[in-house]
């Protein structure tokens, strides 16, 4: 448990070692909110999300750009912290990995692939309700292959992919997504992930503001229409190299 506290600390801290200029921008869009884009961090560039949703669970994600077109992280949440609950517990940590394998032209969409071992929604039983039990909502996308290119109008992104969460060829899921540069300071997105079927498929939407070149806040609803499944989400993310 300690050094569970000790990892999440070191990812609330490292960020402070790291600087960000003024002009410094916020890296390319990497992912719509749980739909993976095609795009990638560039070398030397890092990435800190931090995500308070259900449960006052808070997650906090670091991506790193460690080589030109492939990026590593690792995610680290902690249930119930939010709140004054005393069934604090710190989950274990999972990891992510994405390889840009082509740029995209002026017909053909941007490609990446990669693997993406984050769970959402800890202490669920089969029937989905919230009990404390050691099962989550969402299970990891797990490896994964997404397409993403500007459609129709400038500033319209559109992503798409399949996954398989445990690698089993047998579950294939999709998902879609798409981004929309409002202004030079916002940003809507929404996106239809895990689809397999409709009872199991999320929808989610949000917007994102860009309080600096390197600082973004979002705010979003997960698995719209869903009643007590439904959840708000605020995520903050900065960007900066290193």
């Amino acid at each position: 448990m300690k050094n569970k506290f000790s990892l999440l600390l070191f990812c609330l801290l490292f960020p402070v070692a790291l600087y960000a200029g003024a002009e410094d921008p916020i890296g390319l869009e990497t992912a719509v909110l749980d739909v993976p884009t095609a795009d990638v961090l560039d070398r030397y560039e890092a990435s800190f999300l931090g995500r308070a949703y259900d449960h006052g669970t808070f997650m906090e994600t670091i991506d790193f750009g460690v080589y030109p077109r492939i990026n590593l992280g690792i995610s680290l949440a902690v249930h119930e912290l939010i709140g004054s609950s005393d069934h604090v517990r710190v989950l274990d940590p999972d990891f992510q990995a994405k390889w840009k394998v082509y740029d995209g032209n002026l017909y053909m969409p941007a490609v990446a692939i990669g693997y993406d071992g984050r769970r959402y929604g800890y202490g669920y039983d089969k029937n989905r309700h919230y009990t404390r039990t050691k099962k989550f909502l969402d299970n990891r996308k797990g490896g994964y292959v997404t397409l993403s290119r500007e459609v129709i109008v400038p500033g319209l992104t559109a992503s798409a992919g399949v996954n398989m969460s445990d690698f089993e060829w047998d579950e294939i899921y999709c998902f879609t997504g798409v981004f929309y540069r409002l202004t030079d300071s916002i940003n809507l997105f929404g996106e239809w992930d895990n689809i397999r079927n409709v009872r199991d498929s999320r929808a989610n939407a949000g917007v994102r503001f860009y309080l600096h070149p390197s600082l973004a806040l979002d705010g979003a609803v997960r698995r719209i229409g869903r009643g007590s499944e439904s959840e708000r989400i605020v995520q903050i993310r900065y960007v900066t190299n290193f």
